[in-house]
């Protein structure tokens, strides 16, 4: 017996009310509206996201995509203007000054490309590392000597950051993020200001990261040693996911992201390739969906 109108309108709704589950990361339907002299920049509009705890994931994409908006969101610098956003059952939406503060204390832990923006300069690295815990109450004796150690900057301890390289710093800055036992670490282009070898230095220390402290870490990247190096890549596009890339035994697939409503985002270059523009032809087969560029209209010239 088929079911009735009421029963798949029930089930659409209990399906629409678990999405998500118990992902450590959940983005749905996200909207950020910035105002500015009165015009209306539309940064995400409708973005859907899922990631579990424990993934190391890259972002990518164009300037201006959304993609560090979306960081900002998570990171809980920024507000978001609808839809659902939820990091380690924290609603990002409903949070008072007060639980932004101690989400972003507590957490989540972030690292800037401009490794100024990390470290306090007339703090030694140690005394950088010691400061968030002093701040949350949590000082635990070694523990910033032992999260140098583990970013493999420990010979650093004792130096202020003008007498560190670039990629020592971005390392201790890591450490800083990590000091309160965060949950996420987000690093917003960790490597935009550094050499490939160093690069290869800094990106190491967040694998280390995630693989020994089990911390789910998100970065935004344009470096593909960054991207390439994941198992998880995901594109943004005009403040929506367009892509992932995943990598699985070394093989790397492309597919394009279904959004929940249907929305899908063709690869640009495909779209080029067919001069595919405003509509195509779809076509449901037995195991697939063909998408054809839409025929010429008739002319009307004879």
């Amino acid at each position: 017996m088929s079911p009735t109108l009421s029963e798949l309108e029930a089930r659409a709704a209990e399906k629409k009310a678990a999405f998500g589950g118990d992902a450590h990361i959940v983005c749905d339907n996200l909207v950020r509206i910035y105002k500015t002299e009165g015009v209306e920049v539309v940064a995400l509009q409708g973005l859907d996201l899922l990631i579990q705890q424990g993934e190391l994931v890259a972002i990518v994409g164009a300037s201006g995509s959304g993609k560090s908006t979306l960081l900002n969101v998570l990171s809980g610098l920024d507000v978001p203007t609808a839809g659902v956003a939820r990091v380690a059952g924290t609603d990002l939406l409903s949070m008072t000054a007060k639980d932004r503060l101690r989400y972003r204390r507590d957490i989540v832990g972030f690292v800037w490309q401009q490794t100024a923006r990390n470290l306090l300069p007339y703090l030694t690295a140690r005394e950088n590392v010691e400061l968030p815990m002093k701040l949350a109450g949590k000082a635990r004796r070694g523990r910033a000597a032992d999260l140098l150690d583990l970013m493999g900057v420990g010979s650093c301890a004792g130096r202020k950051v003008p007498e560190m390289s670039g990629g020592e710093q971005q390392r201790v800055a890591i450490a800083v993020a990590l000091a309160n036992s965060p949950q996420l670490v987000l690093a917003d282009e960790p490597t935009g200001e550094l050499d490939s070898e160093t690069s290869e230095e800094v990106f190491g220390a967040l694998r280390k990261a995630n693989g020994e402290l089990g911390v789910t870490v998100v970065i935004v990247t344009h470096d593909p040693l960054v991207s390439e190096r994941v198992d998880r890549t995901i594109g943004i596009r005009d403040g929506r996911t367009s892509s992932e890339t995943l990598r699985r035994e070394g093989v790397a697939e492309e597919y394009a992201v279904l959004d929940r409503v249907g929305r899908l985002q063709l690869p640009r270059d495909f779209m080029n390739a067919l001069d595919m523009e405003r509509r195509v032809r779809l076509e449901l087969e037995s195991d697939h969906i063909g998408v054809w560029p839409a025929r010429e209209e008739p002319s009307d010239e004879q």
